[in-house]
């Protein structure tokens, strides 16, 4: 299996003979690439390798080796751990199980969980003197996953645990769901220029306007593949760099003055100016200055698309506390209040059909929402229907000495 980083080398070429395909009119090129930087995008996200239970670490182990003078201590195990006689009765419970179950010393294993696939593992447990391990829910509160663990110890009776594997099983979930809405938001463009490749090699070989009319489509889809694939190569960058905090100093008002500049132009043919604000005065905060540049370019492009034709955009920089905040608003329809939780998910639209339209890949939010967090700022988005959208985020000052903490959404 390829690693995800010489696989993000490989995507990459793929672009480039993409590229080059469509530059020089070499179609089969621009598809054989276009392709295999299909196939390759399914390990971008590699799934945890799931290991079988032998090879799960061995609480009965760590119980073995906590064990002094006769005295099994249940204490210095993580998950909650329940001991148990050979009739099954609960006879030590460490805290975490206390918390997870309820005070059940000296009461049957029945009386306190009650779940019955759990149950069903310990009996069998008890009934054969042999390891078992299910994956169970319905314990405790929530709709959490464990992994229940029953094993025999050397000192006689049993060692029940359950260990919470809920963030694995999301993990995994989120994986497939990525897997899935890439794969559907490359198979409409890649349709549509199969179905022009196999029209151009037939009724329409001889027919130059409908060719020219065709690659015309077919570039757009094209372009817009790799629009798509340039954003997923940039947030797996990000997620790989996402516990690096950045250490450099970046003098803030020169890169927003500098960002103004560079999409002037671009303002200007859209008839949509961008009114710049920065707080006098403004220190340099703890920032990677290309991502900085990144989170501006998606919201203000992000207004150009969705916001009322020939409104005015408004970007504004100031500092707030320990921190210096960076806002963008806009004039439009607004957005929902229901959608607003879920706009950074990735390929979450309010209108599907309007953003591909649009050239939007359902991407930018979740780039702009995984910088901030590498950034230990806040991300906040207030929009009111019929007036418009405000997103505003936060990063560190450089003066300001670094925490730890994790960053808030």
């Amino acid at each position: 299996m390829i690693r995800r980083g010489p696989r993000i080398y490989l995507i990459g070429l793929c672009c480039l003979g993409l590229g080059y395909g469509l530059g020089v009119g070499e179609m089969i090129l621009a598809v054989v690439s276009l392709v295999a930087a299909i196939c390759l995008l399914p390990g971008m996200i590699a799934a945890e390798p799931r290991r079988s239970p032998a090879e799960q670490p061995s609480e009965v182990a760590a119980l073995s080796e906590s064990s002094a003078n006769g005295q099994i201590s249940l204490s210095d195990l993580e998950p909650a751990a329940v001991l148990l006689s050979g009739a099954g009765i609960i006879t030590a419970m460490n805290a975490a199980a206390v918390d997870l179950l309820g005070q059940g010393t000296g009461e049957t294993v029945r009386l306190v969980l009650r779940e019955p696939s759990s149950l069903d593992a310990v009996q069998l447990s008890l009934a054969e003197g042999r390891e078992m391990v299910r994956e169970v829910e319905g314990i405790g509160r929530g709709n959490t996953v464990y992994r229940l663990r029953v094993a025999p110890v050397e000192r006689g009776g049993y060692l029940l645990t359950l260990a919470d594997i809920s963030p694995a099983r999301a993990a995994e979930r989120m994986r497939v769901d990525f897997v899935a809405n890439a794969s559907h938001e490359l198979r409409t463009p890649l349709a549509t220029l199969a179905g022009f490749i196999e029209t151009l090699q037939g009724p329409a070989a001889d027919d130059p306007e409908a060719s020219k009319r065709f690659l015309g489509v077919m570039a757009d889809e094209a372009a817009r593949m790799t629009r798509l694939i340039d954003d997923l190569l940039s947030l797996s960058r990000i997620e790989l760099d996402k516990s690096l905090r950045p250490r450099t100093a970046v003098d803030l008002a020169e890169t927003v003055d500098e960002f103004s500049k560079t999409v002037d132009l671009k303002m200007k043919e859209a008839r949509r100016p961008l009114l710049v604000e920065i707080q006098p005065g403004l220190p340099p905060v703890l920032a990677d200055r290309d991502q900085l540049l990144q989170v501006l370019n998606n919201l203000v492009f992000n207004s150009m698309k969705y916001g009322r034709p020939e409104t005015a955009i408004k970007l504004a920089v100031k500092t707030v506390g320990s921190a210096a905040s960076i806002s963008v608003q806009d004039e439009g329809d607004g957005i929902e209040a229901e959608h607003l939780p879920r706009l950074t998910e990735r390929f979450y639209r309010v209108d599907a059909g309007r953003s591909r339209k649009m050239g939007g890949t359902g991407l930018g939010l979740a780039i702009v929402k995984h910088i901030v967090e590498r950034h230990r700022g806040r991300l906040e988005i207030r929009s009111v229907p019929g007036v418009g959208t405000r997103i505003a985020f936060s990063v560190p000052l450089a003066d300001i000495p670094a925490s730890n903490g994790e960053s808030q959404n």
